[in-house]
């Protein structure tokens, strides 16, 4: 091969690398957006149907974005229980703000059952209410580690303050068939009407190996564990007795019992 031929495909070679990298920097650019809004769609259909307003999956976009403009907003402050209502576009970040110095804490080796590292100090939640104009449901967000990955979601609190009213998450890396059954819906569906917190206001709602005998009497704290995942039924456990204690929205919930919200 010559030398000007060789020049000459290092040139066209160079050419439509340069072209497919430009190609490919505009397709990401142009779908991001629509990456994004997809993603903040799909968020709001799992609270929706976890919040019993929504069945699991289901919802066109007019309609999940006309119920989730009737919930409302508001920022907890995690270490009083204070609260404060915010528009729902209101551009606080949680995730964000946990990686934040200045805006979290570092959470000791007793603190941290979830394996978060982190807690931020505010904490995004939403209310849904009734035709009374009462709160019916709490919208709180929860995370925590399992066996592969941190699991982001929203547990679904009663005005009560204790009874959950469902779960859902909506980011996890967990084995598809086994951790990954958080996402099962009749796992899921499990959850309603469990309690919280025992007589002593201590959070004791856990999963457990096998299924609950309803005769037990602690079978109002239990719920089913996941079967073959045992680390990843450990770290929703983990997980939800972290945000329901003292370091999570237990002093929010306590004064949402007091004086509503």
């Amino acid at each position: 091969m010559s030398e000007e031929s060789t020049k000459k495909t290092v040139i066209v070679a160079t050419v439509l690398s340069v072209v497919c990298s430009i190609a490919l920097a505009a397709a990401v650019t142009l779908l991001k957006p629509i990456q994004t809004e997809n993603k903040e769609l799909e968020k709001q259909r799992k609270i929706l149907a976890a919040a019993g307003l929504l069945e699991e999956g289901k919802g066109s976009k007019a309609e999940v974005n006309k119920l989730f403009e009737g919930l409302e907003r508001f920022i907890v402050t995690m270490d009083s229980g204070d609260f404060r209502k915010v528009d729902l576009n209101d551009r606080f970040d949680q995730r964000k703000a946990t990686k934040d110095p200045k805006r979290s804490i570092a959470l000791t080796e007793e603190q941290d059952i979830a394996q978060i590292r982190r807690r931020a100090n505010e904490a995004d939640v939403y209310v849904v209410r009734g035709a009374d104009g009462k709160a019916q449901k709490l919208v709180l967000p929860i995370s925590g580690y399992g066996l592969w990955s941190t699991l982001y979601g929203y547990l679904v609190v009663n005005s009560d303050g204790n009874t959950v009213g469902g779960i859902t998450f909506t980011e996890h890396g967990e084995t598809p068939g086994l951790g990954g059954e958080v996402d099962n819906p009749k796992w899921k569906a499990l959850w309603p009407g469990k309690q919280l917190y025992n007589a002593e206001q201590k959070a004791t709602i856990h999963l457990i190996k096998g299924n609950v005998d309803p005769a037990r009497p602690d079978a109002v704290h239990q719920v089913d564990g996941l079967s073959g995942a045992t680390l990843t039924s450990n770290g929703v456990t983990h997980l939800v007795q972290f945000w329901a204690g003292d370091m999570g929205f237990q002093k929010f919930l306590g004064k949402v019992r007091e004086g509503g919200i």
